[in-house]
């Protein structure tokens, strides 16, 4: 039986980095070897060479911190954070270039199909207008999110970088995330739709993404290439 891969979970108090902490603490495939907070840069310097894989739910400004970290001691890093710049994306893509990085707004498989079909439908229907609507938990502060973004630039790639699908966002109770792209033509309505019941659903395909990353060289990764869809 393989070792169990050695694991920092940072963000492991927020809603989706307790749950990935608290499904590798029974995982027999992970070792949790760390718990660190969004201000502990520090504390992840001092643990991140005994890492396999380090997992990100945190904040933009503490992800590019981590992921720096991460890419100076050559450990995968993977990150679910959202509300990046396209500066702050550019620093933790940075990283590649001497580690695996693995990034996505949502590391549920049924969103990736979402995202794979979305740019198979735009590409067919090319005539269809198209909009999103995602809705989230109160507390989510970016909007739109990060999901949402990625399935618009999905519909955009579909048409060749032309054409762009306009987002309505919904901050209400505590929905997981739900997303839905909807594609509408003269005379007909194409909807597709992921609704998350719950954040295992993030916090699995975030541990699968980090073994899947222990074993990559450096480069920049996302769930397209770990479904094997790009």
């Amino acid at each position: 039986m393989p070792q169990p891969l050695k694991i920092a979970v940072c963000g492991a108090s927020g809603r989706t980095g307790s749950r990935v902490a608290a499904l590798a603490a029974v995982d027999p495939r992970f070792h949790l070897l760390a718990r660190v907070g969004r201000a502990q840069a520090s504390a992840l310097e001092d643990e991140v060479g005994a890492c396999g894989a380090v997992i990100d739910f945190t904040a933009p400004e503490s992800c590019v911190r981590f992921a720096a970290a991460c890419g100076r001691a050559k450990v995968p890093f993977v990150s679910g954070t959202t509300g990046l710049t396209q500066v702050q994306r550019a620093q933790v893509a940075a990283a590649s270039r001497k580690t695996a990085v693995f990034m996505a707004p949502n590391f549920s498989r049924g969103v990736t199909m979402l995202l794979h079909l979305a740019g198979v439908a735009a590409r067919h229907l090319p005539e269809y207008d198209a909009a999103i609507v995602e809705t989230h938990h109160k507390a989510k502060k970016d909007a739109p999110s990060g999901t949402a973004l990625r399935l618009a630039q999905a519909v955009a790639d579909g048409r060749g970088g032309d054409g762009s699908a306009p987002t309505s966002s919904l901050r209400i109770g505590g929905v997981v995330g739900d997303h839905r792209l909807a594609l509408a033509g003269p005379f007909d309505l194409l909807t597709l739709s992921h609704s998350a019941q719950s954040r295992d659903a993030f916090a699995l395909g975030a541990l699968e993404a980090a073994l899947w990353a222990a074993r990559k060289r450096p480069g920049l990764y996302d769930m397209l290439d770990l479904m094997g869809l790009r």
